[in-house]
């Protein structure tokens, strides 16, 4: 091979490369977790069903809807789970999502007959959000309403579910796209990691643990202690290596005068134990 040919080829691999991170960057893995109700109390999974096809065709790939639900119907601290905005992110995790769309669409009661025909209006409310799962920040939220006439409770309320499910789905998902691209972008395609620090029982050590994780500042950006009690500290950071990676790091070059034992590495979350070098 000649020395252009390897110039050449190391250039298609660099490409190639960035275009690779590019794409992870850009799509994300989404959970759904839509509480859908016809007249408030019967379930339903259009919305559910119409928001994985949009998300699919956009290239965007979705954890299994009816995996989840059965999960859910199984696990009732699960199922506790998605009914905040914490709660969703810590559940879209456990399923290996970045994202979870959450929220609910409604069908409202009908109402009388429409000017003396066999109509009756039907109306739904849809609400919805996106949640990173790294760090529970909500990407964009919308809600809207939509109302069809129609002779039949069933297909009326049916109609008007789709309708309002699409319509808060064609603003939603754009938004959470771009602003998934802004975060991205903005931490350099890092993720955000909490790190708990126990056997911090003296200050100095508090100190080098968090001159160690500051001072590493191309691995990891935006360190902020975010509490400490009882020799545990709490950090959330930006992190340009997983989880998993970052645990390596910090086993193999420590904070000065300690030692670090992991206890636990999860995505987004890493927990760890120090002990001065004896």
């Amino acid at each position: 091979m000649t020395r252009m040919q390897h110039l050449l080829l190391t250039l298609l691999l660099v490409t190639l490369t960035t275009l690779s991170s590019a794409w992870a960057v850009s799509t994300p893995k989404v959970i759904l977790l839509i509480d859908e109700k016809n007249f408030g109390s019967l379930p339903t999974g259009e919305v559910e069903g119409i928001a994985a096809a949009m998300l699919i065709e956009k290239g965007i790939s979705v954890v299994d809807t009816e995996m989840v639900r059965a999960n859910l119907e199984k696990d009732q601290a699960l199922l506790d789970m998605a009914g905040d905005i914490r709660g969703s992110a810590s559940l879209g995790l456990q399923f290996g999502a970045s994202i979870v769309i959450s929220g609910s669409v409604v069908v409202k009661p009908s109402a009388g007959r429409i000017a003396e025909t066999q109509l009756r209006s039907y109306q739904a409310v849809a609400t919805l959000r996106a949640i990173r799962t790294d760090n529970a920040k909500v990407l964009t939220s919308i809600s809207e309403r939509a109302t069809v006439a129609d002779v039949d409770d069933v297909s009326g309320s049916s109609k008007a579910l789709e309708k309002a499910g699409r319509k808060a789905l064609a603003t939603l998902l754009p938004k959470m796209e771009s602003q998934w691209k802004v975060t991205a972008t903005s931490t350099g395609g890092s993720e955000t990691i909490e790190v708990s620090v126990g056997g911090l029982d003296q200050i100095w050590k508090l100190k080098s643990v968090r001159d160690r994780l500051r001072n590493d500042k191309e691995v990891m950006q935006n360190v902020t202690q975010q509490s400490y009690t009882a020799g545990t500290a709490h950090f959330s950071l930006d992190s340009s290596l997983p989880a998993e990676r970052l645990a390596e790091q910090l086993v193999i070059r420590p904070p000065e005068g300690l030692k670090c034992q992991i206890l636990e590495i999860a995505r987004g979350k890493l927990t760890i134990k120090v002990a001065p070098v004896q």
